[in-house]
C-alpha cells in the first residue's frame, strides 16, 4: 500500500496525519478538477511536525486525499458535528460547499469499496501501532494533526482561532494532557480554544481511552500560521508554500513535548 506511511519509533507517542493527502486514486475525472478536489487538504502538515520523529514519535499517513475518502469521519455515515454544516465520509462539496463532482457523487456501493480499500487499512495500521506501543508503555498519546483554512464561513463564523484543541470535551485524554497543551497555546499569546468547534474528530473520539491507558487529543491549526492565506483562492495561488520559519511550530514544539512528559508519566 503504498498510499499509507508508517514510521515506527519507540516512544509512547502516535502523531497521525489524516488529511495530507492529495492522491485522488484514479478518480481525477470524476471531480469537477483536481486542484477542488485537493482544496481543503491539510497543507503541509506532515512537514511542519517533520520534527516529531527526532524525538521517537510514530507517525502513521496517508496520501489518498480526503474528497476520496475522509480518514477522520464517523464509517458509518453519522455526523460529528449534529446541526452543524461539515462534509462526509466521502464528501461531496468543499467546505465552501462547492460541488465536487461532476455527475452527483459516490452510491453505496462506491462508498463500501473505498471503506475497503483506504479507510479501513490506515485505521488497521493505526490501532496496530497504539496497541505496540500501549504494550511497551503505561501510557500512549495519540495526537491527531489537522489545520484549516483560517475563514471558512459555512463551516465556523469569523476568524478560527490559531489552537484548537479537541479532546470532545474532556473525554478522549487525562485532564492534566489537556491543561498542560491549553497552558502553552495560550502562553504562546496566540488565540486558541479547547473544545470550541473542532471538538476532536472520529479518530480522537474512537481511540480516546484514557481508562485503559490511550490518551487522544486534537490538534487543529489555522494555516495562517505557517503559510500565507490569499483572500481568494485560485490555481495560481493555493496551495502557498510552507513559511522557512513557521510560527507555531515553536509552540506546537513544546506541546508535543508536553505530550511526551504525559505519556512517560
Amino acid at each position: 500500500m503504498d498510499w499509507l506511511s508508517v514510521h515506527r519509533g519507540s516512544a509512547p507517542l502516535v502523531v497521525a496525519f489524516p488529511h495530507g493527502g492529495t492522491g485522488l486514486a484514479g478518480l481525477d475525472d470524476a471531480f469537477v478538477s483536481p486542484w477542488r478536489a485537493r482544496l481543503d487538504t491539510d497543507w503541509w502538515v506532515s512537514e511542519l511536525y517533520a520534527f516529531v520523529r527526532d524525538l521517537g514519535a510514530t507517525t502513521v499517513a496517508t496520501t489518498i486525499s480526503r474528497s476520496v475518502i475522509d480518514m477522520n469521519r464517523d464509517p458509518s455515515g453519522a455526523s460529528l458535528y449534529p446541526g452543524q454544516a461539515t462534509t462526509e465520509l466521502c464528501p461531496t462539496t468543499t467546505f465552501d460547499g462547492d460541488s465536487l463532482y461532476r455527475d452527483g457523487g459516490p452510491d453505496t456501493a462506491e462508498i463500501e469499496r473505498r471503506k475497503q480499500a483506504f479507510f479501513e487499512p490506515y485505521h488497521a495500521a493505526l490501532s496496530a501501532e497504539i496497541e505496540r506501543l500501549r504494550a511497551l508503555h503505561g501510557r500512549v498519546v495519540l495526537y491527531d494533526a489537522h489545520s484549516i483554512r483560517s475563514h471558512v464561513p459555512r463551516l465556523f463564523d469569523g476568524e478560527l482561532p490559531q489552537f484548537n484543541i479537541g479532546t470532545n470535551g474532556g473525554a478522549t485524554c487525562a485532564p492534566e494532557l489537556e491543561s498542560a497543551v491549553t497552558a502553552i497555546c495560550a502562553a504562546s499569546g496566540e488565540s486558541h480554544v479547547a473544545n470550541g468547534r473542532f471538538k476532536g474528530g472520529w479518530t480522537t473520539r474512537h481511540y480516546g481511552r484514557p481508562e485503559n491507558g490511550v490518551h487522544a487529543i486534537q490538534m487543529e491549526l489555522a494555516m495562517r500560521g505557517y503559510m500565507a492565506e490569499p483572500a481568494t483562492l485560485d490555481e495560481t495561488n493555493w496551495p502557498s508554500p510552507l513559511d522557512s520559519a513557521p510560527a507555531v511550530q515553536p509552540t506546537l514544539r513544546r506541546v508535543i513535548g508536553a505530550a511526551l512528559d504525559f505519556a512517560k508519566g
